[in-house]
């Protein structure tokens, strides 16, 4: 006959084990064989937890109060029980009256699995329906921008250099040039620009790296693909 191990959590620090406890204790487990965790369910990695793993063994059967206890969602709660299974570990779940024992707990252990599965697809449902509601309201996703466009317009203005720029704004010198120039094009590796009088100093030391021949008579530049 295995032996009878035991498993209690509670969500936060704060909550109590006692009530658990003492209900797995009635359950003729051993104290010595109770494992307990204060953490959320969504945390698998948990010391009691992973201490329970490592000590049962093939015929043993886990009591827990509660289905929750487990883990958070019928999602964790199933991963875990099937682990268990596949050890050839039981669990019971005093309180709910339910058993991973035999071949009734191999029929509930499916039937979890596929409460677990619907769980997944309504929660991918909701989470698109509410994206494309977003979507509809204007909502826009992704990362929001970084850089302060109105200060470099301003610094642009007064003819700030591109070390200034890039000393001042944490930025590197090809989004400086991307954003000065709205004609610049990476994909297609070439620029085109039109050199600001005030600006043309900025802009020749932007290029130093690119093989450009810049005439400042004509103020005309021709680069080459880069």
């Amino acid at each position: 006959m295995g032996r009878y191990f035991g498993y209690a959590r509670v969500s936060t620090s704060q909550q109590s084990l006692d009530l658990q406890i003492e209900a797995l204790k009635k359950a003729c487990v051993e104290p010595h064989r109770i494992f307990s965790d204060k953490s959320t369910g969504a945390n698998i990695a948990r010391k009691g937890l992973q201490l329970l793993l490592l000590k049962v063994e093939k015929g043993d059967v886990i009591f827990v109060t509660k289905l929750d206890r487990l883990g958070r969602d019928t999602a964790d709660m199933v991963q875990l029980i099937k682990e268990f299974d596949q050890l050839g570990v039981g669990v019971r779940f005093l309180d709910d009256g339910i058993s991973t024992e035999g071949s009734m707990g191999k029929m509930v252990v499916t039937i979890l699995v596929a409460v677990a599965e619907a769980e997944r697809s309504r929660i991918l449902e909701r989470t698109n329906e509410g994206r494309l509601e977003a979507k509809n309201r204007g909502v826009k996703f992704g990362r929001k921008r970084s850089i302060d466009r109105n200060q470099f317009k301003e610094l642009f203005k007064s003819g700030a250099s591109a070390k200034k720029i890039m000393s001042e704004m944490g930025i590197g010198r090809s989004t400086i040039y991307k954003l000065a120039n709205p004609h610049f094009s990476q994909g297609s590796g070439k620029i085109w620009s039109i050199c600001f009088p005030r600006f043309q100093g900025a802009l020749l030391e932007m290029v130093t790296t690119i093989p450009c021949k810049i005439s400042l008579k004509s103020r005309k530049t021709s680069c080459s693909t880069f």
